[in-house]
């Protein structure tokens, strides 16, 4: 007979990595519906929107500022933009000073469906998230853990 199994929490309710890893699983089904019509991945999204976001304060976006602000592997981050670059969403060209960089743009194309997603999204994530009595407390609290955990 099988040696009974030991756990640390009196119920899946009490442990934060599964209750983190079932919101997760619910918000991400709840993008993946309205990313669904777009015909964008919640991966393209992020992508999409780190550039929009980069782009408003910066002259040229590099892969790694993507990758940077999106806290994504680089390897990852280069096939997501070679595929946003086939739907025509965005172009790469070469760096002026920097051989090794690529220049991300995004295209009107790209900009349009950016802004139609975002605002998809952030309808979803306002209802989503509407039985939280304090959103700011919220986040805090997850940048407090994206900062103690980025760099492992």
């Amino acid at each position: 007979m099988p040696r009974e199994i030991e756990f640390q929490f009196k119920s899946p309710d009490e442990s934060p990595g599964y209750l983190v890893g079932q919101v997760t699983m619910l918000w991400q089904r709840k993008q993946k519906k309205v990313l669904d019509p777009l015909l964008l991945t919640q991966t393209q999204f992020v992508l999409l929107a780190a550039l929009g976001w980069l782009a408003k304060t910066s002259e040229y976006v590099t892969q790694i500022d993507i990758a940077n602000q999106s806290n994504a592997d680089r390897m990852m981050v280069s096939k997501v933009l070679r595929t946003l670059e086939e739907k025509a969403f965005l172009t790469r060209q070469e760096h002026p000073s920097d051989t090794r960089a690529k220049i991300i743009t995004l295209t009107q194309a790209g900009s349009e469906v950016l802004q139609k997603a975002l605002t998809a999204i952030e309808n979803a994530d306002s209802d989503f998230f509407s039985s939280l009595h304090d959103l700011p407390q919220f986040n805090q609290a997850l940048l407090t853990l994206i900062k103690q955990n980025m760099n492992e």
